[in-house]
């Protein structure tokens, strides 16, 4: 009955959703699966604006994938049969490649053949406590009981990161807990097992959105500061961001400084024409339905450009979608009008 009151009151669904479908199946399309990570985190929202107004007009039947998070994508994306995209957090794909430039050869086998389509926006780090806690700063945890979410996920990596980067040793076992956020939360104000749950999710995250004004008698989120001499390492890999009280409305009466780190769309390194010509497909109604996709889409998608920014050593785009995404953005030579395909070129196929 506790479990259900608190879950009631942090507007938490705590029954599994494992996939959603885009829409209607393509009789001579394909049906491709996008993983992203828990059904109430943003991850799974922007999975879902991409199977609703981007992959009927590529003829791409594509279902959502609730998963861990973006540890467990990178491996679902690298070996399950269907699996063409995933999104995975910055931090998460470095990590694999630095074991595998380290010598580890699973990391290796499971990154190398893994390309980015596009980078999206910055992720969110939020840190929620009880509401009568005496921590208010990321730098208060050293002693918390913390859930970083399931193992696989970007937040248990994140949370252990910066644990060891504040406080230059590992997070104490014992402190650390790997439940799901809803169970997580659940716990936070009702047995008190968890101090501090660690939400991985772009703002406005839905799992926290959809709580009600009523939480902020049992919760609160923790601040990041930038000028804290235990914040100065974590800036070297992540990004201060505030998040907005618009985001969230039921919770929050000020802005606040956080940490984010960047998501990015994934795909692997498909080399046969049939699966490399749906995803082209994809990149031209990405592109297409972009202005759709940041009016009616999750408001993350406002923060998204179609940009190729240099990435890092050992991460590469995939070229045929970028091909395409540059194509389409391109503008008309001035004073030319752009080509027309030909009755011809169409009859022979050679038109997109």
């Amino acid at each position: 009955m506790t479990r259900l009151l608190f879950g009631a009151l942090l507007g938490l669904s705590l029954a599994a959703t494992p996939g959603i479908h885009g829409g209607t199946a393509f009789a001579a399309g394909a049906q491709y699966k996008v993983v992203t990570a828990d059904a109430k985190g943003t991850y799974f929202a922007i999975g879902s604006d991409l199977a609703k107004l981007v992959a009927p007009d590529a003829s791409i039947d594509l279902e959502v994938l609730a998963t861990a998070g973006s540890a467990a994508n990178l491996k679902h994306l690298r070996y399950d049969p269907g699996v063409k995209f995933a999104i995975v957090q910055a931090d998460v794909f470095q990590a694999f490649l630095d074991r595998a430039a380290a010598g580890n050869a699973t990391a290796r086998a499971t990154i190398q053949p893994l390309r980015v389509i596009l980078p999206l926006y910055n992720t969110e780090i939020h840190y929620i406590v009880r509401a009568d806690s005496p921590m208010n700063y990321f730098h208060d945890i050293a002693n918390a009981k913390i859930n970083g979410g399931i193992v696989g996920s970007g937040a248990a990596l994140i949370t252990q990161n910066l644990y060891r980067m504040m406080f230059n040793k590992p997070m104490p076992e014992a402190n650390a807990s790997y439940l799901s956020n809803a169970d997580a939360l659940v716990k936070l104000i009702g047995d008190k097992s968890v101090d501090v749950v660690v939400v991985a999710a772009g703002q406005p995250a839905p799992l926290i959105t959809n709580m009600k004004p009523e939480a902020q008698k049992y919760i609160k989120m923790l601040k990041f500061d930038p000028a804290h001499p235990s914040s100065k390492t974590p800036l070297t890999v992540y990004s201060q961001s505030v998040v907005r009280v618009g985001s969230y409305p039921n919770l929050l009466k000020d802005n606040f400084t956080t940490v984010a780190v960047g998501a990015f769309l994934t795909t692997f390194n498909f080399g046969d024409d049939h699966t490399a010509g749906y995803l082209v497909r994809f990149a031209r109604s990405l592109c297409q339905n972009f202005a759709t996709l940041q009016a009616k889409g999750h408001p993350k998608w406002r923060e998204v450009s179609l940009s190729f920014p240099q990435l890092g050593p050992g991460w590469a785009y995939y070229q045929p979608t970028m091909n395409e995404i540059r194509t389409c953005t391109a503008a008309p030579a001035p004073g030319k009008a752009a080509r027309q395909c030909s009755a011809e070129e169409k009859i022979l196929g050679l038109c997109n």
